[in-house]
């Protein structure tokens, strides 16, 4: 928390990827979890357990937050904003970010991240408009905090729902998409040119009504999307970013290559930006990602 909201600290650690292997765009750094602390939910990250919050068992955890995120204690992340944006080349973007609703909500209620986010799940079955009053309060949280990126430097925001994938149709429709397009309908509503990178991880299949009825401007695969599917059901519709999977990039060698040119192969002839399908594995060599980087630009 202490890196996140220390924009000197932040803004570094933004840019040292830049500055290593001249990638054409930075994402902010930051955490999605820093819109439930903006809420009076506390957050704390445990050493090798990961982020910690106080549970929402129920209307009573609801009725402790705050109507309304605390943009004042969200302050030093537009502030790391415009030091990065001020520190770019011209020709690096900058990426700005939030969590979707239904991720960040798994965590606020378990209090932690779990296999399949059962706490969560079973509150929206049980309580659905108590789950649905938090979820308007993180749909207008979100919004107001990719409205501020934008307006502070950032090109592009990306909104992640890591486990949009655990979810069945009906529920996914419900709790990802909808509130997505609702944070998309607000933030054009302040910002008219904003553009909307959308990331419902696991969805397979589902990413087509997403990208139909979500908004967004381009999409991010992940690993495990079919780059047929994609290609022929996705891209012409939206650009597409990914899909590499983080475990070949581990790996390395030929293995890597393969995924690399499999990749640029199935997505080259439309918009498109390679990326990984998820997260960078912390114990991923450093010459791996130069190994990716000459092999595309190759």
């Amino acid at each position: 928390m202490k890196l996140c909201f220390t924009p000197e600290l932040a803004a570094e650690a933004t840019l040292q990827p830049i500055r290593r292997f001249g990638f054409d765009a930075a994402i902010l750094f930051s955490d999605i979890l820093v819109i439930p602390r903006a809420l009076g939910q506390p957050v704390r990250f445990d050493v090798g357990e990961g982020p910690r919050l106080d549970p929402i068992a129920d209307g009573t955890g609801l009725a402790r937050l705050k109507q309304e995120a605390d943009h004042s204690a969200l302050a030093p992340i537009y502030q790391t904003v415009r030091l990065v944006k001020a520190s770019l080349p011209p020709n690096v973007a900058l990426l700005g970010f939030c969590g979707a609703p239904w991720t960040v909500v798994t965590y606020m209620i378990a209090g932690q991240g779990t296999a399949e986010q059962e706490a969560a799940r079973l509150f929206a079955y049980r309580e659905p408009k108590v789950f649905a009053a938090l979820i308007t309060t993180l749909v207008e949280a979100s919004a107001d905090y990719l409205i501020r990126q934008l307006e502070a430097g950032a090109d592009a925001v990306q909104i992640f729902d890591t486990w949009a994938g655990i979810l069945p149709a009906d529920e996914f429709s419900r709790w990802c998409i909808e509130p997505t397009q609702r944070i998309i309908g607000r933030v054009r509503n302040s910002v008219p040119e904003a553009k909307v990178i959308g990331f419902p991880r696991g969805v397979g299949t589902g990413l087509l009504r997403y990208v139909e009825e979500a908004g967004v401007d381009a999409v991010s695969l992940d690993w495990t999307i079919d780059p047929r599917f994609a290609r022929d059901h996705l891209q012409s519709r939206v650009p597409v970013q990914g899909n590499l999977d983080p475990m070949v990039l581990l790996a390395g060698g030929d293995a890597l290559d393969r995924a690399v040119d499999g990749i640029l192969e199935a997505f080259s002839e439309r918009p498109f930006i390679f990326n990984l399908g998820h997260g960078i594995l912390p114990q991923t060599p450093v010459a791996h990602v130069e190994q990716m980087l000459a092999r595309v630009r190759r």
